[in-house]
């Protein structure tokens, strides 16, 4: 989501006046709402419906989705996750539909649902690989300085505090807690850990509890995380699109990579955000405090 942002700008500043809309998975929907060029999300469940196929009120609310979509006849469709399920949405929009060819896509059977099929570098970052596709389909040179094109959040002056990300979707990508800990206590000023998920509940409770001053935060939505990051005095997180966001926002970020590459994924063109760590190497606790230099 975050990732795709920057394309969104770079095609608002190139076609005056052109009409976005965007099909975004329903719990980051609001990430969408965000971007001031977006004129209309449409959220999709898909996860939710792949767990009830069997209901009629899967069936039903996936009718109504693909119906909202094909009311409206599209100049263009660009599906830029390039993978199987996200070109089987792209099919049902009216409208010549673009993505990349099968030596660029994530999954290269995506390319088989595309009227149009570009060639897009695969070891760019995926930032530059969504502004790429974006200008191919849509007939314009990217000579445009990276803008992410989220609304800012409005600031509060609160007591200095620093957020810690500590949750991700996969094992690989998550820092020790002994490291959250140490690097709890190395910043000297109050901490809060958001969470999503029970496990993630208990892990931000075990991290808070051996720290001087610390919160586990309440259940958030986005937009309430969009607050807490903009009011931070900075943001640490491992990979995970709540980082990405952070960074977009402005805050003052460190991306922690412990089993992904920040050279494909990480925190790109934020101007105070440093990625530390590597694929297989997640970076030690001086190293991430001294990112913060």
């Amino acid at each position: 989501m975050v990732h795709n942002c920057p394309a969104v700008s770079d095609a608002a500043r190139k076609i005056p006046g052109a009409e976005i809309d965007w099909v975004v998975e329903e719990p980051f929907a609001p990430i969408a709402a965000m971007h001031a060029a977006v004129r209309r999300v449409l959220p999709v469940r898909m996860r939710d419906w792949r767990r009830r196929w069997w209901r009629r009120s899967a069936r039903r609310e996936f009718g109504a989705f693909r119906r909202e979509l094909r009311a409206v006849h599209y100049d263009v469709v660009v599906d830029t996750q390039s993978l199987i399920k996200s070109a089987v949405l792209a099919s049902f929009a009216q409208g010549a539909r673009h993505g990349m060819d099968r030596a660029s896509a994530r999954e290269p059977l995506a390319a088989a649902f595309y009227k149009a099929k570009h060639p897009v570098p695969r070891d760019l970052h995926a930032v530059e690989r969504n502004r790429l596709l974006a200008a191919a389909a849509l007939g314009y040179d990217l000579d445009l300085t990276l803008d992410y094109g989220l609304a800012p959040i409005d600031s509060e002056p609160v007591a200095p505090y620093a957020v810690l990300l500590t949750m991700t979707s996969r094992a690989d990508k998550l820092w020790g807690e002994e490291n959250w800990i140490a690097l709890g206590k190395a910043l000297g000023m109050r901490v809060v850990l958001p969470w999503g998920s029970e496990a993630e509940r208990l892990r931000a409770g075990r991290i808070a509890t051996a720290l001087p001053d610390a919160e586990v935060a309440p259940r958030m939505t986005i937009p309430q995380l969009a607050r807490l990051f903009g009011r931070a005095q900075r943001v640490f997180g491992v990979d995970t699109g709540l980082t990405h966001l952070a960074a977009a926002l402005g805050t003052r970020t460190v991306g922690i990579y412990c089993g992904s590459d920040p050279k494909l994924v990480g925190i790109y063109g934020a101007a105070r955000a440093r990625n530390v760590g590597a694929l297989g190497r997640p970076p030690t606790v001086a190293e991430v405090v001294q990112a913060l230099a």
